[in-house]
């Protein structure tokens, strides 16, 4: 295919002068340099890993993916691993119906990471014989509803149905950052209901959802790792349609939202390094007919002008 216009023609994707070539031979040159800068720019996409049912192969998965070993209530800065919550340590005094702290997993154990929520705060359920299990405490069908990965205890915000976590040097007020974070759900009846999301400061580094049970366990679970240079300093989980309460039972049990609790939590190494966003933005390569368009409309509006100036000299 052949195209002509004024001084460029355009032929089989190549732009050749027909006129005043010293100019257009500049504009031709300056095209070719921003089609092919607009081509390869890309970023690294995150890595996804989640299931549902038997969750023990995705677990493994993510604990891969964040990396060896695990560093638990280790004091300090770990040149590398990932640090694991699962609940079942938490004493009874801070368990219910007693609430958590939201600090606990960085004063009491410290793990690198303090809980906020809009809510009235945090609560872990509570062993059997101490005190009613999986969160009957708060409405006695839960327990029918809700089911552990690693038995017993599970967790969830009081109030809201958000928690954000915020990372720290394990034992310390020194801000920190991770490049993974992996949750286990419980419970997840309607699709997108319960997700994941990255902050990098105040930039979103994408919300992810977690699938929709598929068992009688009703166990789902989601991990999300970075591999471009992106690192998170907050990460806000939404569990389910809305909160715990008295009154609310699940949409499977004659409620009208669907509620979620979370079992164990794992994140990569927090560690004193800055929060960062995406590495370059995503640019869309340039198809055939898109480099025709624009070397016509940048090429012949700049060879006119070109020409123009030239006569404008010679006179």
């Amino acid at each position: 295919m052949v195209v002509t216009w004024g001084n460029l023609k355009i032929e089989g994707g190549s732009i050749m002068a027909t006129g005043y070539s010293r100019y257009c031979r500049i504009v031709t040159i300056a095209l070719t340099a921003l089609t092919f800068g607009l081509s390869s720019t890309t970023i690294a996409a995150p890595v996804v890993i989640s299931g549902s049912g038997d969750i023990t192969g995705a677990v493994n998965q993510c604990r891969t993916a964040l990396g060896d070993p695990n560093n638990g209530a280790t004091l300090g800065e770990q040149a590398s691993g990932r640090r694991e919550i699962n609940w079942d340590g938490v004493p009874n005094s801070f368990s219910a119906p007693n609430n958590l702290p939201a600090d606990f997993f960085n004063v009491n154990s410290p793990r690198g990471v303090v809980f906020s929520t809009p809510g009235a705060g945090f609560q872990v359920s509570a062993n059997a014989g101490v005190a009613p299990i999986e969160f009957d405490n708060i409405n006695a069908t839960y327990s029918a509803q809700f089911n552990t990965f690693s038995p017993q205890r599970l967790f969830t915000a009081l109030g809201s149905n958000i928690t954000d976590n915020n990372f720290f040097v394990a034992g310390s007020a020194t801000p920190a950052t991770v490049t993974g974070f992996g949750a286990v759900f419980s419970d997840i009846d309607v699709p997108n209901s319960a997700s994941i999301q990255f902050f990098a400061g105040g930039a979103s580094l994408g919300t992810f959802f977690a699938p929709v049970r598929t068992d009688a366990t009703g166990l789902s679970f989601l991990c999300v790792t970075f591999n471009a240079g992106e690192r998170a300093s907050r990460v806000r989980i939404t569990s389910g349609q809305g909160a715990l309460g008295a009154g609310a039972n699940d949409i499977s049990d004659g409620g009208t939202t669907d509620l979620v609790v979370m079992d164990d939590f794992l994140y990569s190494e927090p560690k004193n390094l800055p929060a960062v966003g995406p590495a370059a933005a995503v640019i869309p390569s340039l198809s055939e007919w898109g480099v025709i368009l624009l070397s016509l409309l940048l090429g012949g509006g700049l060879a006119t002008a070109l020409r123009r100036r030239g006569r404008r000299l010679a006179s």
